[in-house]
């Protein structure tokens, strides 16, 4: 019963009620640092699963979220961390919503405005949170099934499975060089009606990264 209340609420919160939409940044970083630059996001094409959803323009979709989390936090009943540099980014989270059985996207991207010896710690810092906050999900939901299949210093892949009911891959993508973090999380209720495809984790991380260097000018060498 415990597990049907976590997903219940994990996929009702990412449906009800529009957040804010955010004051998008059509050029790049700078001058567009108080918000997130359309040219960050990652190219539909890029996204997998794209063949069968032809995933929008997320910079279309894109809404301002003051409180930035990740999907796994909602299915993993993270508690809320005691100090989240999160908190003081700037972030914006585009989300597409599908039926039962097929297959959600969440994209979001969290930015810290100031200099990258300080913004660039902050993401580094949040990787490393959420590596020990995935691990510790079977603690916290004893229904849900994490795997973490790439860890690096820098970014992070995993597959959770909650009761048999719901799977999700969760990527998410440190970038200290321009004080970034950038999540990319689909998900299904089982039965799949649509099967996951064999992607490699790189595969979709550097996609997400590639956008980065363009969208934060002197980023990326």
């Amino acid at each position: 019963m415990r597990s049907l209340l976590v997903v219940a609420l994990a996929v009702g919160g990412l449906v009800l009620g529009p957040l804010p939409r955010a004051d998008a940044g059509p050029g790049v970083c700078p001058p567009f640092c108080d918000s997130i630059p359309d040219a960050a996001w990652i190219v539909p094409i890029d996204i997998p699963l794209y063949p069968v959803y032809r995933w929008p323009g997320l910079a279309g979709l894109a809404v301002t979220t003051t409180t930035p989390r990740f999907l796994f936090e909602e299915l993993c009943a993270s508690p809320p961390p005691a100090a989240d540099p999160r908190d003081y980014a700037v972030a914006a989270r585009a989300d597409v919503v599908n039926p039962d059985g097929q297959w959600q996207l969440r994209a979001q991207i969290i930015h810290w405005r100031g200099d990258t010896a300080h913004g660039g710690s902050n993401a580094l810092l949040t990787l490393q949170a959420a590596q020990q906050r995935l691990r510790d999900c079977q603690r916290t939901v004893p229904e849900a099934s994490p795997s973490l299949t790439t860890a690096g210093e820098e970014d992070l892949a995993a597959v959770i499975s909650v009761a048999g009911r719901l799977v999700a891959h969760q990527y998410l993508l440190a970038h200290p060089t321009s004080s970034t973090v950038v999540e990319l999380a689909l998900w299904s209720t089982l039965p799949l009606q649509v099967p996951w495809p064999a992607v490699a984790d790189m595969q979709v991380l550097d996609a997400m990264a590639a956008p980065l260097c363009a969208a934060y000018l002197g980023s990326c060498r």
